[in-house]
């Protein structure tokens, strides 16, 4: 399906679309703040399994990050930040930013791994957010790329679904996305570490 959503007034009865396709266990590609991502619901094995079989050997879990409305709910999956990180946070999200943080024993149980960290995301953007409000919990999530290389129709839903089309169960159009992807910042040491600059500004963190 693909399924027209306007970012500024994101209309509920499509969100519902969405929402009830990943309760289902379906796989979305959605707008971000960056770019366009492809995430399922955390509690459904057998959708987390078709991603990974999708993205191929290169994309394992490890490389998926948990989309979440606020940060209102980390704790579910995170170990206890320090207060440093906590006020940072805070302060650049919702935004272009991925924040790696110690993963609680709930996250290697979700996706079936060792997983020792997991990524958190707030996007800046109305509809994957209402999205993940309306749905109560996170939706595991990568980036929408091609052996590994970001490539020009990752920008353009309507070449997005020709080429995802049929390997997923709804494109949402939320207009032309961007091609830089999120800044990662790593919170497991002592100071912040920044593994990949991307969109989000690093004089933000400091």
């Amino acid at each position: 399906m693909f399924l027209k959503i306007y970012p500024e007034n994101p209309n509920p009865r499509e969100i519902q679309k969405a929402v009830s396709c990943l309760q289902n266990g379906g796989i979305i590609i959605y707008p971000t703040d960056t770019i366009y991502g492809i995430g399922c619901d955390i509690f459904k094995q057998k959708a987390i399994e078709r991603i990974t079989d999708l993205l191929g050997d290169k994309k394992k879990k490890d490389a998926m990050t948990f989309i979440c409305y606020d940060l209102s709910n980390i704790s579910d999956y995170t170990k206890p930040i320090g207060n440093n990180i906590f006020k940072v946070m805070k302060r650049v999200l919702p935004g272009p930013y991925t924040f790696i943080l110690e993963a609680n024993n709930n996250v290697p149980k979700l996706l079936q791994s060792n997983k020792k960290t997991v990524g958190i995301r707030v996007p800046d953007n109305n509809i994957i957010r209402e999205i993940v409000n309306q749905l109560g919990h996170p939706i595991l999530s990568t980036s929408v790329k091609d052996d590994d290389q970001l490539v020009e129709y990752t920008t353009d839903p309507e070449l997005i679904y020709e080429r995802f089309g049929d390997q997923v169960d709804i494109v949402i159009d939320g207009g032309y996305g961007d091609n830089v992807p999120s800044t990662i910042v790593d919170c497991t040491g002592d100071e912040l570490e920044i593994i990949r600059e991307g969109k989000g500004d690093i004089e933000q963190l400091y």
